[in-house]
């Protein structure tokens, strides 16, 4: 039975202080029929508000007049009441310095100005699969048998990623801070899949990957890379270590659904 709810029911928060974008973005999101939303020019005010009444999603620009977008959702993230909120931001930011730090966060967009209503539309469908566990993907296969290892830096990527993952049905996941660490813990124990960072201190993603492909006595564990970076010979230097899948930061969890299924069927 499928329980997932109408993008049109969701509830959603929307920082923005130019008066035409917020009509812009109001517009779009009665073209998806969602009319249950509340507009902020300030981030003092929205995070107030979402306190008291919170919201499906948070959606805001880069620069608001008293702080910034990563402002606003570390603030989100390090609210134990708040930090499962989904976040999308809308900004003509391009600089990787200024973006990294939300998507490390965990965002379920980061869509450009201009943004089209298809875009928009994804990011909603992402948003609910966060928010709502996907009994269906459950069924497809064992998801809830297999032994997950989470490895990022980021406290807040790895809570994100475990999330997701769990909406996904997986139940046993275990976490690690960097390569080193998680090498030490595939010595200790069986895990079906390893989900990782690629930058990362003392051991980063690539290098933890040829250890498990050269060295582990699990070298076809399937290795999925979750990673905001752009460098194109990088991002090759990791698919010749062996990866099994890369995904973008943000990403979509239906995208890692299908890879995850891909892997396992």
């Amino acid at each position: 039975m499928d329980n997932k709810i109408p993008i049109s029911e969701l509830a959603i928060t929307i920082i923005e202080p130019s008066s035409t974008q917020a009509r812009i973005i109001g517009g779009r999101l009665k073209e998806l029929e969602v009319a249950n939303t509340q507009f902020f020019s300030d981030g003092k005010a929205a995070l107030s508000n979402i306190k008291q009444c919170i919201p499906d999603l948070v959606i805001s620009s880069m620069y608001l007049p008293d702080m910034t977008g990563t402002e606003l959702v570390l603030a989100l993230r390090r609210d134990i009441e708040l930090e499962a909120v989904p976040y999308m931001l809308i900004s003509s930011e391009t600089s990787f310095a200024s973006l990294d730090p939300i998507r490390q966060a965990g965002v379920v967009a980061i869509l450009p100005k201009p943004f089209e209503t298809a875009d928009l539309r994804r990011a909603l469908y992402s948003t609910v699969d966060l928010i709502v566990p996907d009994d269906q993907a459950q069924s497809d296969i064992a998801l809830d048998e297999l032994n997950v290892l989470v490895v990022d830096d980021s406290l807040m990527a790895r809570k994100h990623i475990c999330r997701v993952l769990g909406n996904l049905g997986i139940e046993n996941i275990k976490a690690a801070v960097n390569g080193s660490q998680a090498v030490g813990m595939i010595q200790d124990e069986y895990f079906d899949l390893v989900v990782t960072d690629y930058n990362m201190p003392e051991m980063d993603g690539e290098q933890l990957t040829r250890y498990i492909r050269e060295n582990s006595a699990q070298k076809s564990i399937p290795v999925l890379m979750v990673t905001s970076e752009e460098n194109e010979s990088r991002l090759s230097a990791v698919q010749n270590a062996g990866v099994s899948g890369i995904c973008d930061k943000p990403f979509e969890p239906a995208a890692v659904r299908q890879m995850i299924q891909n892997l396992f069927t």
